[in-house]
């Protein structure tokens, strides 16, 4: 809290946006591993009633993989609807969606995705005996200062899911070239099994005293790859991704714009930076109300380039970009399991985003978002 062809890294020295995907603290051994609790009915089960979190010494219901019958080490563990695969390459957990977390379409906000997925990723790292110190650092990284750092962000949502509903998601981690390393999600609709969403990012490593990128050493990668799946598993398939696309700096005058945006204390992390979900909630700021209003985010993609700091005032900056072939993105988001594709070309809206630093200008995220739009409720 992974690709390193992305844009951001033309310019290493600013990808530096530090928060939790990656999960927190140093690896330890496969011995170590807690095994979260699993809640609910097995598959033999005819109990077609609600998930409850029943506080108990033992997980509670039948099936088999990580902690099935085990005891569990501590309360948040028997609480958490999630565990490890059966693998342990991966790791699984339900979520409800809570009343706060939805929007004004009645839906969760594309906020409380980035946030879960953030949440999961954490739990994947806890699950497998990570540490909780916010850096997600192996034993040898600790030891040199270094740490994982945002690259490039990319979440694509099929369908959103509405109050009460429970979504299940998945997620893994993998190397990727020699200065990055990724994590993966896949978003199901509890109830029915329907992948609802998909997420890709990029990471790489940066020594925490020089704030200077490096490569990822065959000790560090030694030291988590015993985790990651040994071939390669993409939740978007990359030939034709538009998760992989270059998004170009956004130049004045923008289209639209939000000046003066102020962190809150709020948004700050534990490591004292801006949270990157912070970072969409500001893109979002400068959209245009009509499209807020006609339509519905189904793509993000956020190239990290600079930290933000807390006394920093952000400007956000969108502007309209033409889609090239939007029948060909519609293909690409059909074949990547959207149940919600965008069924005429002329309903799809992209726009360009850009967050700098007021006064001197200076490079904090560049984003693309695609929209569709909204179908009657």
């Amino acid at each position: 809290m992974l690709k390193v062809s992305c844009n951001v890294l033309s310019d290493q020295s600013q990808a530096i946006t530090q928060c939790g995907f990656m999960g927190r603290g140093p690896i330890l051994t496969r011995g170590h591993r807690r095994n979260a609790v699993v809640l609910g009915s097995g598959s033999g089960s005819s109990y077609k009633g609600p998930i409850m979190a029943v506080v108990s010494d033992r997980v509670i219901g039948s099936g088999s993989g990580p902690g099935s019958g085990s005891v569990s080490g501590t309360l948040a563990d028997r609480l958490r609807l999630g565990s490890l695969t059966e693998d342990g390459l991966s790791y699984k957990e339900r979520f409800i969606v809570r009343c706060y977390e939805v929007g004004i379409n009645k839906t969760a906000t594309v906020e409380t995705i980035a946030n879960l997925l953030q949440e999961v990723g954490c739990n994947h790292a806890q699950s497998v005996g990570f540490s909780t110190d916010g850096f997600a650092t192996t034993p040898t990284m600790r030891k040199l200062h270094l740490i994982w750092v945002t690259a490039r962000m990319h979440i694509e949502i099929y369908k959103y899911p509405a109050w009460s509903d429970v979504i299940e998601i998945e997620t893994w981690c993998q190397g990727e070239g020699r200065i990055g390393t990724r994590r993966d999600w896949i978003l199901k609709d509890n109830a029915t099994g329907q992948v609802i969403g998909r997420a890709t990012s990029k990471w790489v490593m940066m020594n925490e005293d020089t704030r200077r990128l490096q490569k990822v050493s065959d000790d560090v990668r030694d030291e988590y790859l015993v985790y990651c799946p040994r071939e390669p598993r993409l939740a978007i398939p990359e030939e034709n991704s538009s998760s992989l696309r270059r998004i170009p700096k956004l130049e004045d005058p923008a289209d639209h714009s939000k000046l003066g945006l102020v962190p809150r204390r709020a948004d700050l992390d534990m490591n004292q930076h801006v949270n990157n979900v912070t970072y969409i909630g500001w893109v979002l700021e400068s959209l245009p109300q009509e499209i807020i209003d006609s339509h519905e985010l189904q793509t993000i993609t956020l190239d990290y380039r600079r930290e933000c700091q807390h006394d920093d005032i952000v400007d956000s900056l969108t502007s309209v970009e033409p889609v090239e072939d939007a029948e060909a993105v519609s293909k690409i988001q059909g074949t990547n399991g959207s149940i919600a594709a965008t069924e005429n070309n002329e309903d799809l809206r992209q726009f360009l985003h850009l967050l700098r630093v007021s006064g001197d200008g200076l490079e904090i995220n560049r984003g693309r978002t695609e929209w569709r739009k909204k179908h009657a409720r």
